[in-house]
């Protein structure tokens, strides 16, 4: 059994035998291992991203039985591929600080931060009680410096701008009119898109040519409010890359997701760089993505 394998069996034949919630369980055995209580059998070559893929298969079977709308992960092959942009954005910096301000359980957030050779620290927002316990457990188990924000993103963050937001944004409408009112993003009439909102707290909190890559349905400069949106994004940020997904890894047309990567304006960014529009190619396909990831880190340079 590969270390990834070994992980989610010993999370699983704990947390399996109990009536209590899954994932519940999952949070107990995650504990005992952090403890010294209970461990699994792993060698001594073991890496963050094996430990990060058999809680996460743990965390994937509580979340089929107990589904719930908020509970959802971000797939492995985009965290990978945002992981990976999020590296060649901030490969001359000795150390990076990230808030992800959608964190659920930390899948995507883990990702990045294991693939980020430098020193890291990490501020995650999430209003879920169950998956921040999840997020903060795993975050003790990868050792990663992770503070952690109970609470409704939209609120005020008390957080310092940071190098690079992450967030696989959650989409529909913000219900909250009276708070939506403090953006500029709210709509004279109606409710306001959630995710928009999502995308102007965070550059309230990126620093000065920092980036902000969000993971938005493809539709997004479609929609009713999208006029807005394009007005707003003109102001305050420079969009760097609409980057499409493969079509194969969604259920249908409408569910479809890219990639936005924002940056904030700077007085050393006299010209604005062009825009990647690019689409992933089928990522089974190794030439192409060879090529893909090419092309991305030429255009990161550029940064």
């Amino acid at each position: 059994m590969t270390n990834t394998e070994k992980i989610f069996s010993f999370i699983d034949s704990y947390a399996g035998t109990s009536e209590e919630l899954y994932l519940e369980k999952v949070i107990e055995v995650c504990r005992a291992w952090i403890e010294g209580e209970k461990q699994p059998e792993l060698s001594e070559s073991v890496t963050k991203e094996e430990i990060r893929r058999g809680i996460q298969l743990a965390i994937l079977k509580g979340m089929k039985q107990h589904a719930q709308p908020n509970h959802q992960m971000t797939p492995d092959s985009i965290g990978l591929l945002m992981g990976h942009i999020a590296t060649k954005l901030t490969e001359n910096r000795t150390s990076t600080t990230i808030l992800d301000p959608t964190v659920g359980t930390g899948n995507l957030l883990y990702t990045i931060m294991n693939g980020i050779d430098t020193e890291v620290q990490a501020f995650a927002v999430e209003i879920d009680d169950v998956l921040v316990r999840l997020a903060a457990v795993i975050a003790e188990i990868l050792e990663q410096e992770v503070t952690f924000l109970v609470q409704d993103t939209l609120r005020p963050l008390f957080i310092d701008p940071v190098d690079l937001v992450v967030s696989d944004l959650p989409v529909g409408y913000y219900p909250d009119d009276e708070n939506g009112l403090n953006y500029e993003l709210m709509p004279p009439e109606g409710h306001a898109y959630a995710h928009h909102l999502f995308i102007e707290q965070s550059l309230r909190h990126t620093k000065t040519g920092g980036y902000a890559m969000f993971m938005i349905p493809s539709n997004l400069f479609e929609s009713e409010q999208a006029a807005q949106l394009h007005a707003f994004l003109k102001e305050n940020a420079i969009i760097r890359a609409v980057i499409q997904l493969p079509s194969s890894l969604f259920q249908s047309k409408v569910h479809e997701k890219s990639l936005l990567i924002l940056q904030k304006p700077s007085e050393e960014l006299k010209t604005r760089p062009e825009v990647l529009l690019a689409k992933v190619p089928d990522m089974k396909n190794k030439q192409a993505m060879a090529r893909f990831l090419q092309d991305v880190d030429e255009w990161a340079k550029q940064g």
